[in-house]
Protein backbone atom coordinates (compact mmCIF):
# COMPACT_ATOMS: atom_id res chain seq x y z
CA UNK A 1 0.00 0.00 0.00
CA UNK A 2 1.39 3.46 -1.19
CA UNK A 3 2.42 5.61 1.77
CA UNK A 4 0.37 8.95 2.74
CA UNK A 5 1.78 12.05 0.37
CA UNK A 6 2.40 15.22 2.50
CA UNK A 7 0.71 18.38 1.20
CA UNK A 8 3.05 20.57 0.45
CA UNK A 9 2.93 24.45 -0.20
CA UNK A 10 2.50 23.89 -4.02
CA UNK A 11 -0.23 22.04 -3.89
CA UNK A 12 -2.70 24.76 -2.03
CA UNK A 13 -3.53 28.73 -3.72
CA UNK A 14 -5.79 31.33 -2.37
CA UNK A 15 -9.67 30.56 -3.01
CA UNK A 16 -11.27 33.86 -2.64
CA UNK A 17 -13.91 35.53 -5.02
CA UNK A 18 -13.86 35.42 -8.68
CA UNK A 19 -13.64 39.46 -9.61
CA UNK A 20 -17.03 41.06 -10.82
CA UNK A 21 -16.47 40.53 -14.28
CA UNK A 22 -15.58 37.04 -13.90
CA UNK A 23 -18.29 36.17 -12.07
CA UNK A 24 -20.88 38.00 -14.53
CA UNK A 25 -19.39 35.78 -16.90
CA UNK A 26 -20.10 32.40 -14.72
CA UNK A 27 -23.43 33.32 -14.38
CA UNK A 28 -23.73 34.27 -18.18
CA UNK A 29 -22.66 30.79 -18.80
CA UNK A 30 -25.55 29.17 -16.50
CA UNK A 31 -28.04 31.15 -17.46
CA UNK A 32 -27.99 31.23 -21.08
CA UNK A 33 -27.69 27.49 -21.33
CA UNK A 34 -29.95 25.76 -23.23
CA UNK A 35 -30.79 22.31 -24.65
CA UNK A 36 -30.46 22.55 -28.48
CA UNK A 37 -33.04 20.78 -30.43
CA UNK A 38 -33.11 22.16 -33.97
CA UNK A 39 -30.71 25.05 -34.30
CA UNK A 40 -27.88 23.32 -35.10
CA UNK A 41 -25.25 24.58 -38.20
CA UNK A 42 -23.62 22.56 -40.41
CA UNK A 43 -20.20 23.01 -39.04
CA UNK A 44 -17.61 21.01 -37.87
CA UNK A 45 -16.65 21.69 -34.34
CA UNK A 46 -12.99 21.74 -34.64
CA UNK A 47 -11.20 19.13 -32.59
CA UNK A 48 -9.18 21.60 -30.10
CA UNK A 49 -12.46 23.09 -29.19
CA UNK A 50 -13.76 19.57 -28.63
CA UNK A 51 -11.13 18.73 -26.53
CA UNK A 52 -11.57 21.94 -23.99
CA UNK A 53 -14.77 21.06 -23.83
CA UNK A 54 -13.90 17.25 -22.61
CA UNK A 55 -10.94 18.74 -20.71
CA UNK A 56 -13.65 20.82 -18.68
CA UNK A 57 -16.23 17.79 -18.60
CA UNK A 58 -13.03 15.69 -17.10
CA UNK A 59 -12.33 18.04 -14.09
CA UNK A 60 -16.00 17.40 -12.75
CA UNK A 61 -16.07 16.72 -9.22
CA UNK A 62 -16.40 13.14 -8.58
CA UNK A 63 -17.01 11.66 -5.52
CA UNK A 64 -14.00 9.56 -4.44
CA UNK A 65 -12.11 10.96 -7.01
CA UNK A 66 -13.48 8.13 -9.05
CA UNK A 67 -13.74 9.57 -12.41
CA UNK A 68 -15.99 7.26 -13.46
CA UNK A 69 -16.55 8.84 -17.18
CA UNK A 70 -15.79 7.74 -20.65
CA UNK A 71 -16.53 9.98 -23.95
CA UNK A 72 -17.75 7.98 -27.13
CA UNK A 73 -17.49 10.70 -30.02
CA UNK A 74 -20.09 9.85 -32.87
CA UNK A 75 -19.55 11.55 -36.36
CA UNK A 76 -20.30 8.55 -38.69
CA UNK A 77 -23.52 9.45 -40.25
CA UNK A 78 -24.22 5.61 -40.46
CA UNK A 79 -24.02 5.07 -36.81
CA UNK A 80 -25.90 8.23 -36.15
CA UNK A 81 -28.28 6.87 -38.40
CA UNK A 82 -29.60 4.09 -36.29
CA UNK A 83 -29.55 6.20 -33.41
CA UNK A 84 -32.32 8.41 -34.79
CA UNK A 85 -34.11 5.66 -36.10
CA UNK A 86 -34.10 3.84 -32.08
CA UNK A 87 -35.08 7.30 -30.91
CA UNK A 88 -38.23 7.83 -33.47
CA UNK A 89 -39.25 3.83 -32.39
CA UNK A 90 -38.84 4.81 -28.97
CA UNK A 91 -40.93 7.96 -29.53
CA UNK A 92 -43.69 6.31 -31.47
CA UNK A 93 -43.85 3.21 -29.16
CA UNK A 94 -43.98 4.51 -25.51
CA UNK A 95 -42.76 8.38 -25.74
CA UNK A 96 -46.08 9.37 -27.24
CA UNK A 97 -48.67 7.05 -25.17
CA UNK A 98 -47.63 8.41 -22.23
CA UNK A 99 -48.36 11.92 -22.68
CA UNK A 100 -51.88 12.83 -22.17
CA UNK A 101 -53.88 12.89 -24.77
CA UNK A 102 -54.80 16.61 -24.84
CA UNK A 103 -51.37 17.62 -25.22
CA UNK A 104 -50.25 15.07 -27.78
CA UNK A 105 -50.61 17.94 -30.73
CA UNK A 106 -48.25 20.41 -28.58
CA UNK A 107 -45.67 17.37 -28.12
CA UNK A 108 -45.93 16.46 -31.58
CA UNK A 109 -44.80 19.92 -32.89
CA UNK A 110 -41.37 20.32 -30.52
CA UNK A 111 -38.43 19.30 -32.44
CA UNK A 112 -36.87 16.72 -29.40
CA UNK A 113 -33.68 15.87 -30.65
CA UNK A 114 -30.59 17.19 -33.40
CA UNK A 115 -29.22 13.32 -33.98
CA UNK A 116 -28.95 13.87 -37.50
CA UNK A 117 -28.82 17.67 -38.01
CA UNK A 118 -26.23 18.15 -35.29
CA UNK A 119 -22.41 17.32 -36.58
CA UNK A 120 -21.77 15.16 -33.60
CA UNK A 121 -23.10 13.37 -31.26
CA UNK A 122 -21.30 12.02 -27.81
CA UNK A 123 -22.49 9.36 -25.70
CA UNK A 124 -21.09 9.88 -22.08
CA UNK A 125 -20.97 6.75 -19.64
CA UNK A 126 -20.22 5.82 -16.25
CA UNK A 127 -17.53 2.67 -15.82
CA UNK A 128 -19.21 1.42 -12.14
CA UNK A 129 -16.35 -1.01 -11.48
CA UNK A 130 -13.64 1.61 -12.43
CA UNK A 131 -12.58 2.54 -8.65
CA UNK A 132 -13.98 -1.41 -7.17
CA UNK A 133 -17.06 -2.28 -5.82
CA UNK A 134 -17.68 0.83 -3.84
CA UNK A 135 -14.51 3.07 -3.71
CA UNK A 136 -14.37 6.02 -1.41
CA UNK A 137 -17.31 7.53 -0.67
CA UNK A 138 -19.85 5.36 -2.11
CA UNK A 139 -20.47 2.27 0.77
CA UNK A 140 -24.14 4.06 1.76
CA UNK A 141 -24.71 5.82 -1.59
CA UNK A 142 -23.34 3.31 -4.05
CA UNK A 143 -25.19 6.07 -7.40
CA UNK A 144 -22.68 8.38 -6.20
CA UNK A 145 -20.54 7.34 -9.43
CA UNK A 146 -23.83 8.21 -11.81
CA UNK A 147 -24.33 11.72 -9.94
CA UNK A 148 -20.55 12.09 -10.26
CA UNK A 149 -20.49 11.61 -14.13
CA UNK A 150 -24.09 14.15 -14.56
CA UNK A 151 -21.34 16.60 -13.22
CA UNK A 152 -18.82 15.98 -15.99
CA UNK A 153 -22.24 16.56 -18.27
CA UNK A 154 -23.08 19.53 -16.85
CA UNK A 155 -19.44 20.66 -16.81
CA UNK A 156 -19.25 19.96 -20.79
CA UNK A 157 -22.42 21.71 -21.55
CA UNK A 158 -21.08 25.08 -19.98
CA UNK A 159 -18.05 25.02 -21.87
CA UNK A 160 -19.77 24.09 -24.93
CA UNK A 161 -21.97 27.37 -23.94
CA UNK A 162 -18.95 29.60 -23.56
CA UNK A 163 -17.54 28.10 -27.09
CA UNK A 164 -20.73 29.41 -28.76
CA UNK A 165 -21.42 25.50 -29.30
CA UNK A 166 -25.18 24.10 -28.36
CA UNK A 167 -25.80 20.56 -26.65
CA UNK A 168 -29.12 19.14 -26.78
CA UNK A 169 -30.04 16.00 -24.54
CA UNK A 170 -31.50 12.87 -26.31
CA UNK A 171 -32.89 10.67 -23.23
CA UNK A 172 -36.09 8.94 -25.42
CA UNK A 173 -33.15 6.53 -26.47
CA UNK A 174 -33.54 2.76 -24.81
CA UNK A 175 -29.83 2.04 -22.96
CA UNK A 176 -29.97 -1.67 -24.75
CA UNK A 177 -30.30 -0.93 -28.42
CA UNK A 178 -27.48 1.99 -27.37
CA UNK A 179 -25.20 -0.35 -26.36
CA UNK A 180 -25.72 -2.89 -29.00
CA UNK A 181 -25.41 0.55 -31.54
CA UNK A 182 -21.90 1.62 -29.97
CA UNK A 183 -20.70 -1.76 -28.75
CA UNK A 184 -21.17 -0.24 -24.63
CA UNK A 185 -19.60 -3.50 -22.28
CA UNK A 186 -22.78 -4.49 -20.27
CA UNK A 187 -20.90 -3.50 -17.22
CA UNK A 188 -21.02 0.32 -18.72
CA UNK A 189 -23.72 2.65 -17.78
CA UNK A 190 -24.92 4.77 -20.89
CA UNK A 191 -25.58 8.26 -18.90
CA UNK A 192 -26.17 10.48 -21.36
CA UNK A 193 -26.55 11.21 -25.24
CA UNK A 194 -25.75 14.63 -26.54
CA UNK A 195 -25.93 16.48 -29.84
CA UNK A 196 -23.48 18.71 -29.82
CA UNK A 197 -22.48 21.36 -32.91
CA UNK A 198 -22.01 25.72 -33.61
CA UNK A 199 -25.55 27.27 -33.14
CA UNK A 200 -25.50 30.96 -33.77
CA UNK A 201 -29.41 31.88 -32.08
CA UNK A 202 -31.01 30.30 -28.62
CA UNK A 203 -33.79 30.55 -26.90
CA UNK A 204 -33.27 33.46 -24.64
CA UNK A 205 -35.96 31.56 -21.95
CA UNK A 206 -35.93 27.36 -22.30
CA UNK A 207 -37.87 26.32 -25.51
CA UNK A 208 -40.10 24.28 -23.46
CA UNK A 209 -41.10 27.15 -21.31
CA UNK A 210 -41.65 29.40 -24.87
CA UNK A 211 -44.04 26.92 -26.09
CA UNK A 212 -45.82 26.32 -22.41
CA UNK A 213 -44.89 22.80 -22.28
CA UNK A 214 -43.75 23.49 -18.44
CA UNK A 215 -42.70 26.69 -16.57
CA UNK A 216 -39.80 27.25 -14.10
CA UNK A 217 -40.78 26.67 -10.67
CA UNK A 218 -40.03 30.03 -7.85
CA UNK A 219 -36.92 29.23 -6.05
CA UNK A 220 -38.70 29.68 -3.09
CA UNK A 221 -40.95 27.04 -3.09
CA UNK A 222 -38.13 24.34 -3.43
CA UNK A 223 -35.52 25.83 -0.48
CA UNK A 224 -36.55 24.32 3.14
CA UNK A 225 -34.98 25.18 6.44
CA UNK A 226 -33.31 22.76 8.68
CA UNK A 227 -36.16 19.74 7.63
CA UNK A 228 -38.21 18.68 4.37
CA UNK A 229 -41.32 21.14 4.10
CA UNK A 230 -40.22 24.05 6.74
CA UNK A 231 -39.40 27.25 5.72
CA UNK A 232 -37.85 30.10 7.97
CA UNK A 233 -39.89 33.65 7.78
CA UNK A 234 -38.29 35.36 4.99
CA UNK A 235 -38.43 39.49 3.99
CA UNK A 236 -39.51 41.71 6.34
CA UNK A 237 -42.52 43.18 7.26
Amino acid sequence: MSAEKPVENGDLAAAGPFSQDEREAVYRAIYSRRDVRNEFLGDEVPREVLMRILDAAHHAPSVGFMQPWNFIIIKDRAVRQRVSEAFSRSVKEEEEAAIEPARRGLYRNLKLEGILKSPLNICVTCDRARMGRTGLGRSQQPETDLLSTACAVQNLWLAARVEGVGVGWVSILKPDELRSILGVPEHIAIVAYLCVGYVDRAYVRPELEVRNWARRLPLDELVFDDRWGERAHRGSD
